[in-house]
């Protein structure tokens, strides 16, 4: 423990000569919870009935519309746009991202598997950068955890990137059975690429995969992964997962040298005690808390659906989905919801 709060000393003095004293709440935006690959070990997406097509677990474009109108509001950041690999067809991903860039008004980093060219170009007007879903890049490890999603596709996408001035993320799952003899597996891997952003989760045992009994990592361990990256590449961006039963390890993660938190349900829990503690953890750490995961703002949201370009079938869907929301987030407490007043309600 004594060398690892030396590391995390070192990690925070390498983050304040590079970022500002601040955290924010990052929330991936996803539109499906199948996938057509479906055979990750760790991965909820994988224990999805096998009678069930992928293309059945899509949400509403509603939904996920609604849903960027709280992150907008709310100020939290938009991790990614994600789901399952194949379930959206270029057309209907197009129409989602540009509905997302509408409403958030800000370019999107994008996660859906490897991206073709004639692809990649196709979505440029609404991305910043790609995710590689690449969870681990010992060879080993990876052909195990992800048998039909191997690293060369992803690798070839973050080249590939570099033509388009995109920026290029990675995602990292500590407690799958990477050692810390690893670790200049991922620092070569992250330099080779020049990626600019890591999601560093830690695992959360899902029932029925393989993880179902494992522990998950402790937050000195996840720590220790935040704190090497922050000392091996000091200006990447390092995004820590924690989930609704680790929340007092949020200070610890970001003195370890961690930019922002995500993976949280925020939706679910917020106003609660837990999103509270999140807070608190934050300026524990010294940090302001840039997003708002306490207090509604007092929105006309009738006035916001209505700006928006959709049509009028899509705004009276998006208006319903997000009162939907707006009641579920009112359970905890918060004030100042307004309530949209819906047709046909």
């Amino acid at each position: 423990m004594d060398d690892l709060h030396s590391l995390m000393q070192q990690a925070q003095l390498i983050y304040r000569a590079h970022f500002p004293m601040e955290t924010n709440f990052e929330r991936a935006l996803f539109f499906s919870w199948g996938c057509t690959i479906g055979d990750c070990v760790f991965c909820y997406m994988s224990t999805q009935p096998a009678g069930k097509k992928p293309t059945e677990t899509k949400r509403s474009i509603s939904s996920i519309f609604a849903e960027s109108l709280l992150v907008k509001h709310l100020h939290w950041d938009v991790g990614f746009v994600t789901g399952g690999i194949g379930v959206l067809k270029p057309d209907e991903l197009e129409f989602l991202l540009k509905g997302i860039y509408e409403i958030v008004g800000e370019k999107l980093w994008l996660s859906v598997g490897p991206i073709p060219k004639p692809l990649l170009e196709r979505y440029l007007p609404y991305i910043k950068g790609i995710v590689g879903s690449t969870e681990t890049v010992n060879p080993v490890l990876h052909k195990k955890v992800c048998p039909s999603k191997p690293l060369a596709p992803y690798e070839k996408m973050f080249e590939l990137s570099k033509q388009y001035s995109l920026k290029r993320a990675m995602t990292f799952i500590v407690g799958m059975g990477e050692t810390h003899e690893d670790f200049p597996l991922l620092v070569d891997f992250i330099k080779k690429h020049d990626i600019h952003k890591i999601h560093l989760y830690g695992l959360i045992p899902t029932k029925g995969t393989i993880y179902e009994h494992t522990p998950p990592p402790t937050k000195e361990e996840q720590a220790w992964w935040i704190a090497q990256l922050r000392i091996a590449v000091p200006t990447l961006d390092i995004q820590a997962g924690i989930w609704d039963d680790r929340a007092e390890s949020v200070s610890f993660f970001l003195q370890a040298g961690a930019n922002s938190i995500s993976k949280f349900q925020a939706v679910k829990f917020f106003g609660s005690e837990v999103c509270r503690q999140i807070v608190a953890e934050a300026k524990n750490a010294g940090r302001t808390f840039s997003g708002n995961l306490l207090t509604m703002p007092s929105v006309d949201w009738d006035a916001e659906i209505e700006r928006l370009s959709f049509s009028g079938e899509l705004k009276v869907e998006i208006r319903k989905k997000l009162d939907v929301y707006l009641k579920q987030m009112g359970k905890h407490g918060a004030k100042h919801i307004n309530r949209v007043v819906l047709v046909n309600d």
